[in-house]
């Protein structure tokens, strides 16, 4: 599978060298060329990385990262500006960029940066994807065998689309997950399902986990916003 990175240049001739160099390195680049145009790319595929130019056109490149990370913390992010003063530098990776690279840049630099960022970024799934069992309630998860314990003594096999969205909920117990962060970790890439599909995922869940799903005590829908699982008694295996 070659990974996937949004290269958001204006320059075109700049554009076009490091996409073909990142092409022979084995990636697929989407490739755009102002702002607003990189934003929607975002909202509609998965990456691996994004590569923002600083000074790009109509939205400029600290505007579209600091947008990305109201949604995903996860995506490595990589500037390129002409611009190489302190300010600016604090500035980006205050905003939330992992790396800041000034032109003109030596391009075998910049793919060493490109493969270790991208390196992180699965180390980092990886990393949390290392949970094999939980327990909330009383009830419990068993990810490797995608069955489920319920406080009624039930086991359940589920399908690998649920096991995956518990784990991604119960991975960030706590916190609103975005629909589009959903689509990113479960459907991935360019597959949507309807915000009706994980909707019916979160009743599924309360069906299977909750004493009264009406009043749910750990799944929960956030209207217009996400989903969460919450959990004040836990324990992980």
């Amino acid at each position: 599978m070659a990974y996937r990175i949004l290269l958001a240049e204006d320059e075109e001739s700049l554009r076009e060298l490091i996409e073909l160099n990142l092409e022979l390195e084995g990636y697929h680049v989407d490739s755009v060329v102002d702002g607003k145009a990189a934003l929607e790319k975002t909202k509609h595929a998965h990456y691996n990385l994004a590569i923002l130019d600083v000074m790009l056109p109509l939205l400029d490149g600290f505007a579209v990262c600091e947008s990305i990370r109201l949604e995903n913390q996860e995506l490595p992010i990589i500037f390129l500006t002409a611009k190489n003063t302190s300010a600016d530098r604090v500035l980006g990776l205050k905003l939330g960029a992992d790396d800041y690279l000034a032109k003109p840049f030596n391009l075998e630099e910049l793919l060493l940066r490109v493969q270790a960022l991208i390196k992180r970024g699965l180390d980092r799934s990886a990393k949390s994807s290392e949970l094999e069992s939980y327990h909330f309630g009383e009830n419990k998860i068993d990810f490797a065998q995608y069955s489920i314990s319920t406080f009624r003594g039930e086991t359940i096999t589920l399908t690998k689309k649920e096991i995956q969205l518990l784990k991604l909920l119960i991975d960030r117990k706590g916190e609103v997950v975005s629909r589009k962060q959903i689509l990113e970790k479960v459907w991935g890439y360019d597959i949507f399902p309807s915000t009706r599909t994980i909707d019916n995922y979160i009743l599924a869940f309360r069906k299977y986990f909750e004493k009264n799903p009406r009043e749910p005590e750990f799944f929960f829908s956030i209207r217009s916003v996400g989903y969460k699982f919450q959990d004040s008694i836990q324990q992980e295996e």
